[in-house]
């Protein structure tokens, strides 16, 4: 099994409903990503996707969520902001991308909103 990761960032505001505390208000952050994928063969040519059409495919993904206030983005007008939502937002949309690619599968999100605090998603 092979397994590739690009990283990428964002910077954009939120603020968590019903939550109890300085989250509660609206601030922002840099938003950290990390994008795995995993696939069982290679191609012609000896890779499992190139890193560029990976890459273009995660920022399309975040596109939406740049200098904005993620709250004002669907479903977060409805869904809470977390890292987490994020974190399955995100591998929704790499997910979907990628079925053009038949080898090459969405493994892993790993969404940072801080140095020291993330929030991974995965279908396993």
């Amino acid at each position: 099994m092979y397994e590739l990761m690009v990283e990428s960032t964002f910077s954009a505001a939120h603020q968590l409903r019903g939550y109890k505390g300085k989250c509660e208000n609206l601030h922002g952050h840099t938003w950290r990503v990390q994008v795995h994928v995993s696939a069982q063969e290679l191609n012609e040519i000896d890779l499992a996707i190139d890193f560029h059409d990976l890459k273009k495919i995660v920022s399309d993904v975040l596109a939406p969520f740049d200098h904005v206030c993620i709250n004002n983005v669907f479903p977060f007008t409805e869904r809470n902001p977390s890292s987490e939502n994020l974190a399955k937002w995100i591998f929704d949309g790499v997910k979907k991308r990628l079925s053009g690619c038949p080898n090459v599968l969405a493994s892993a999100v790993t969404v940072w909103e801080s140095d020291t605090s993330s929030a991974t998603y995965s279908e396993d």
